[in-house]
């Protein structure tokens, strides 16, 4: 077992775990615990975001929203939604991820089995710190179209194509959105209150809508 610690994350890495003993986990640890997991063959990350993680979280969140209502598209927030197939013996949690395109076909769902629901649309992973598993690899045996990686610097949009992940100048699932336009809000952040930062975001997309 290896634990690292830092202002942004903390992570325990477990090995030689079994599908079976991550299902039991999941179950035995319930969905209201903080920490969260990811599963690569074998191999268990328990990840506990902190402050710095959180809130960069709820920024990428709150600017997913306002673009859905802007551009009159629905949407449905899955958070950290367990998403998982025992066939690929890989599961994660996201930090927050969205059903937009495939909204229609999980409205009114209790329940996400990706056994035979579609993944999300859209995922976001925070990794202020190194990761111990292949993220990238997980959500593309799952095959969630489009990913949104962050480092707490740098922003990376990903497009799936032929069961890899390629990196992407524009978003897939918002084409007038670049890693350019979100990462100088993302950055604006840092600096600007919620509500301000919000309002200036809508008054972009409104003007990129025309």
């Amino acid at each position: 077992m290896l634990a690292t610690s830092t202002p942004a994350e903390q992570r325990t890495v477990l090995e030689n775990i079994s599908w079976e003993t991550f299902e039991a986990l999941l179950k035995d640890t319930g969905e209201d615990r903080v920490s969260r997991f990811a599963y690569d063959d074998g191999v268990l990350e328990i990840m506990t975001p902190l402050f710095e993680h959180e809130n960069s979280k709820c920024n990428f969140g709150n600017f997913i929203i306002a673009l859905a209502e802007e551009l009159g598209i629905e949407a449905r927030s899955a958070g950290s939604t367990t998403l998982k197939r025992k066939i690929t013996k890989k599961g994660i949690e996201p930090d927050t991820c969205y059903y937009i395109e495939n909204e229609s076909a999980i409205r009114g769902k209790e329940t996400l089995d990706l056994e035979t629901d579609p993944p999300p649309d859209l995922a976001i992973e925070i990794d202020i710190t190194s990761s111990s598993v292949n993220k990238l690899e997980i959500y593309s045996a799952l095959g969630v179209p489009e990913l949104w990686r962050y480092n707490g610097q740098n922003l990376k949009f990903y497009q799936l194509l032929e069961g890899q992940y390629v990196e992407s100048e524009f978003s897939v699932t918002f084409p007038i959105v670049s890693v350019s336009d979100m990462s100088r809000f993302i950055q604006q952040s840092k600096t600007m209150g919620e509500i301000a930062l919000l309002k200036s975001f809508r008054v972009w997309v409104r003007e990129k809508i025309g």
